[in-house]
């Protein structure tokens, strides 16, 4: 009893602590038009407060998961929980716009600290014939952070000011800290290999390049110095990277790791899944208020369904994969998603939401149920566990990468604005992305082929090697 009290808690921590991280990438959207009221800036300074945070979050993600493989999970945890908690504070005191994006950018890396440490965890607490059930009940409640956003976002802002968006996540951290601490703490291993700082700092200004490049070419274009040097100087670095992590004895990232077939087709599958799962919400919560007439909290209102379908099923499809294998779910899931996306162009200038987009929108919510958990845990059971915070925080950070690259390639999908020609482009851009993703999943993931569910996973992982 007293293990299984320990397994409850920690899955409680796992998910409160990513569920902050996920949630302020998310909830922020609707807060930027009374930010920049305020604070000035324009749109400039809403897409810094949002970009900041991704940018940190993003290129620190996988320090922040050999961090927690070294160093402990909960110490990590622990760490990333103060550190977003004086963050959020600095952002809701902010006086300026400058002061907003440095302390958002720092509490994108607080945040990075939350998420690989807290599947990590889950990976070394459950054994493998719960992990299924747990990881499927932490995918429905932190994947359902990016959808509430809007709604929870609008909220605040409607009953008393963005800034309550950021002094709302004290409470949560507080929680979390209290929880913890009767799972004790953890030491470090004793047999870690050193810090990759090399690496580390190569994978920051990589990702943090192109990123940036990314962001910007919309407003300056490709040809700008301001974009295209940053954009050369993080394929340097990425380049050099992958160079590092080949021949460094002991590497941030093991390439090895990709030779697990399932973590390799995991990961390539996340990218076009993850870059759907960001897109679709992000087009049609816009195209709710702009062209719908929507307010704020009334179209987080309108995309609540799949929130409540993932609560409810997740940890089930979950389960559903430990037993069956997680290729089939993989695969189905993401295509009854895209034929969700496919339901919805019937919607017209005159708009009919019962009709035209909340049949669409179910099956979304019935496909995203049927995929994530099972996605995130055959890519995680084909990793070590010794290097489940690396094997979660390169998932992680592939996932962020995809969405961001998604949201930021907008204007070349959908069209210079989102009425109902430029969401049919983005619903149809959305629904080739899931298919990609499913078929992906159906060439490239393999059931694990272990017989004894009590089998550990570096034995799974062995099985699997391609």
């Amino acid at each position: 009893m007293a293990h299984m009290d320990r397994r409850k808690r920690v899955l409680v921590v796992a998910i409160v602590v990513s569920f902050i991280a996920f949630l302020d990438g998310a909830v922020i959207n609707v807060a930027l038009p009374s930010i920049a009221e305020e604070l000035g800036g324009g749109l400039a300074l809403q897409q810094w407060a949002v970009d900041a945070y991704l940018l940190t979050l993003g290129s620190l993600i996988l320090l922040a998961g050999s961090l927690s493989d070294s160093f402990g999970r909960l110490r990590v945890i622990r760490v990333g929980l103060y550190g977003f908690a004086v963050t959020s504070m600095l952002c809701a005191v902010a006086p300026d716009g400058l002061v907003l994006v440095i302390a958002r950018a720092l509490q994108g890396a607080a945040g990075a600290l939350l998420v690989p440490s807290s599947l990590a965890l889950i990976i070394a607490t459950f054994p493998r014939a719960e992990q299924g059930r747990a990881i499927g009940t932490w995918t429905a409640w932190t994947t359902g952070a990016f959808l509430i956003g809007p709604l929870f976002g609008g909220i605040l802002v409607d009953l008393a000011s963005w800034r309550l968006v950021f002094w709302i996540n004290v409470v949560p951290i507080a929680a979390a800290l209290m929880i913890m601490h009767a799972l004790g703490r953890d030491e470090p291993d004793p047999d870690r290999e050193r810090i990759d700082w090399i690496g580390a700092g190569l994978g920051v200004v990589g990702l943090g390049g192109t990123v940036f490049a990314l962001i910007e070419q919309e407003r300056y274009g490709w040809g700008s110095p301001a974009v295209f040097v940053p954009f050369a100087v993080g394929a340097i670095a990425l380049a050099a990277f992958v160079f590092w992590e080949r021949g460094t004895a002991a590497p941030m990232l093991p390439l090895q790791l990709f030779q697990a077939r399932n973590f390799a087709a995991g990961n390539l599958a996340t990218v076009f899944i993850y870059a759907a799962f960001s897109l679709g919400p992000f087009v049609m919560t816009i195209f709710l208020q702009q062209t719908g007439g929507f307010s704020a909290t009334l179209a987080g209102l309108a995309t609540l369904p799949p929130t409540i379908m993932l609560v409810v099923a997740g940890s089930w499809f979950g389960a559903l994969s430990t037993r069956f294998g997680p290729r089939l779910f993989m695969t189905v899931g993401p295509i009854v998603a895209a034929c969700g996306y496919l339901l919805t162009l019937s919607v017209r200038d005159e708009l009919d939401y019962w009709l035209q987009l909340l049949p669409g929108i179910l099956v979304i919510g019935l496909g995203m149920a049927m995929t994530v958990a099972p996605l995130t845990s055959a890519i995680l059971g084909a990793v070590d566990p010794a290097r489940a915070g690396i094997g979660s925080a390169v998932n992680n950070a592939v996932a962020r990468i995809a969405g961001l690259v998604a949201v930021a390639s907008i204007g070349v999908i959908a069209g210079a604005r989102l009425d109902v020609d430029g969401y049919h482009r983005a619903a149809l851009g959305t629904a080739a992305f899931l298919v990609a993703g499913g078929l992906v999943s159906w060439l490239g993931i393999r059931n694990p082929r272990v017989d004894d569910e009590t089998a550990v996973p570096g034995e799974e992982r062995d099985a699997e090697l391609a």
